[in-house]
C-alpha cells in the first residue's frame, strides 16, 4: 500500500542520508511521526511509501511494515516552514505556513496582515531571521515569505519606483540612492531598468543596508558627492 507520496526503532538509513530513511514499524503513522522528528519538519510534510509488509505475527504482536518516507519538498524549505510556525506560535497569531509550488512560504490567516508590519518590515525581518537560522544550520535554497499578497503588491511598487529614479537620474544627471532593499526587492529595481537607456543600476552596501543606486551611463563614483 503505497500513501501520497531512524534508524531502526528499527531503521536504516536510505540511499540519501538527507532525503530518504526507511524504518521498520507496526503502523505508517509511526513511521511518519519518526521522520518528521528526524528532519525537524512538520509530519504533514512527510510522504510515505510502504516497501514491505510482514503478516508472519499478525495478531499476535501484529504486522511490521517497511516504509519509505520522503519530504515533499526540500527540507531547508520545510524546516523554514517549520521554524515559521514555532515564531507565528509566539507571537500568538492565527497564521498557518503554507508552501506554495514555487517555494514560497505563504502566511495564510485571519492575522496575515498584521505579520506584514509597517512597509512590510515584520515581514522583512521574520523572513531575515529564518534565513539566518537556515545559514547557521548549513542549509541551502533560500528562504521566501509572502502574506496576504504582499510581495506582489510591493513588486508592483518597487516597479513604479524603480521608472521614477531612472527618470530623476535621467534629468538630473546625477546618482539616485534608493532606501535599503532585501536582494529580492533588488533584483526587481535592476530587472525594471536593464534595457532602459542613459541610465545602470549597481547594489551598494552590506545587508542589511544593501540598497540600488541608479546612475548616470557611464559616471563613475568619484564624479559625485555621496549623500
Amino acid at each position: 500500500m503505497n500513501e501520497e507520496t531512524p534508524f531502526e526503532r528499527g531503521g536504516e538509513r536510505g540511499v540519501n542520508d538527507t532525503e530518504v530513511l526507511v524504518f521498520d514499524v507496526q503502523t505508517m503513522e509511526e513511521a511518519r511521526l519518526d521522520a518528521a522528528e528526524a528532519w525537524g519538519v512538520d509530519p504533514s510534510d512527510v510522504s510515505l511509501t510502504t516497501l514491505e509488509e510482514d503478516k508472519r505475527f499478525f495478531g499476535f504482536l501484529g504486522k511490521k511494515l517497511r516504509v519509505e518516507a520522503r519530504p515533499v519538498a526540500p527540507l531547508s524549505l520545510l524546516r523554514g516552514k517549520s521554524l515559521a510556525k514555532e515564531l507565528i506560535a509566539l507571537m500568538d497569531l492565527h497564521i498557518s505556513p503554507e508552501l506554495d509550488e514555487s517555494h514560497m512560504i505563504n502566511l495564510v490567516g485571519d492575522d496575515a496582515g498584521i505579520i506584514i508590519g509597517k512597509y512590510g518590515e515584520t515581514l522583512k525581518a521574520m523572513e531575515f531571521l529564518l534565513n539566518l537560522m537556515a545559514r547557521q544550520a548549513d542549509e541551502g535554497e533560500r528562504i521566501r515569505l509572502d502574506s496576504d499578497g504582499y510581495r506582489e503588491r510591493r513588486e508592483e511598487s518597487l516597479r513604479r519606483l524603480a521608472l521614477s529614479a531612472a527618470r530623476e537620474t535621467s534629468r538630473r544627471r546625477r546618482p539616485t540612492y534608493l532606501e535599503p532593499m532585501t536582494s529580492w526587492e533588488r533584483r526587481i529595481i535592476h530587472m525594471t531598468l536593464q534595457d532602459r537607456e542613459g541610465i545602470e543600476t549597481r547594489s551598494m552596501g552590506e545587508a542589511p543596508y544593501r540598497r540600488v543606486v541608479v546612475w548616470p551611463t557611464g559616471a563613475s563614483e568619484r564624479e559625485y558627492d555621496r549623500r
